[in-house]
């Protein structure tokens, strides 16, 4: 059994781009940790900050359910993620409390600057967690780096518009509908996506990107990753040998 943690910004992101894995990986008797930087409290205009931060967690904690996953917030602000050395510490112990083989994490580019901000902060806690004379708190080092992964980009984009690269896909036919289930259970985000993104339905929106990707590597839905291997961090395949036939090789160019 491998542990599997995915670490994004805020509620809702992990069930847009990668939840459809984390179904796979739990159905194949893994253990997945589902963890956001933020409670999302910026995600309503009808509710207050506090108020829209504990429905958001309630949310999101009903949605990991689905999958058997447990759920956590790291208690970052929402819009007040930043890569910094106190954040870092925090990132790190809880690498080190739940010792993940796998860490799934945003896109390094991404339009949300959390959705940056934790990228890099989890990239850098990947490498951190081992060294012990980095203090962060109660938890013990890791013997190693953890293998680390980068779910698309929001609309699989840079700031600028610009596509970005994949590794891979996974297949998730299989899982699509728990997946939208899974979504399905941020109820507070239908209007507020609908208000701020001027997205009117944001289960098709998500089922749409989807289809998108699935379309690029010949399958009804997918979600994409890029797997980080710049040294020291682990090169081997983990994740992809935990999912067998359900990844995915880039079309030929």
């Amino acid at each position: 059994m491998a542990r599997i943690l995915a670490v994004h910004a805020h509620p809702d992101d992990i069930e847009w781009l990668a939840a459809g894995t984390l179904a796979l990986l739990s159905r194949s008797g893994h253990q997945v940790a589902i963890v956001t930087a933020t409670a999302g409290e910026g995600g309503s205009a009808a509710f207050g900050p506090e108020e829209t931060g504990r429905i958001r967690q309630a949310e999101a904690k009903d949605a990991a359910a689905l999958i058997g996953a447990d759920y956590r917030c790291l208690g970052f602000p929402d819009l007040g993620v930043f890569n910094d050395d106190a954040s870092r510490r925090r990132v790190t112990e809880l690498l080190r409390e739940l010792s993940p083989d796998v860490v799934i994490t945003a896109a390094p580019v991404d339009y949300h600057p959390d959705h940056e901000a934790i990228s890099l902060l989890v990239r850098d806690a990947c490498f951190a967690a081992p060294v012990a004379n980095y203090r962060t708190g109660s938890a013990a080092p890791l013997g190693a780096i953890p293998h680390l992964y980068f779910c698309d980009a929001a609309a699989g984009r840079d700031r600028e518009g610009r596509p970005h690269g994949r590794d891979f896909a996974v297949d998730v036919g299989d899982t699509f509908a728990l997946r939208r289930e899974m979504l399905d259970r941020h109820v507070s985000q239908a209007d507020w996506v609908r208000k701020h993104h001027a997205v009117d339905d944001h289960l098709a929106a998500m089922e749409a990107w989807a289809r998108r990707v699935g379309r690029d590597f010949g399958v009804t839905y997918a979600e994409g990753f890029r797997q980080y291997r710049h040294d020291p961090y682990p090169r081997t395949p983990h994740l992809q040998a935990l999912l067998g036939d359900r990844v995915l090789s880039p079309p030929a160019a």
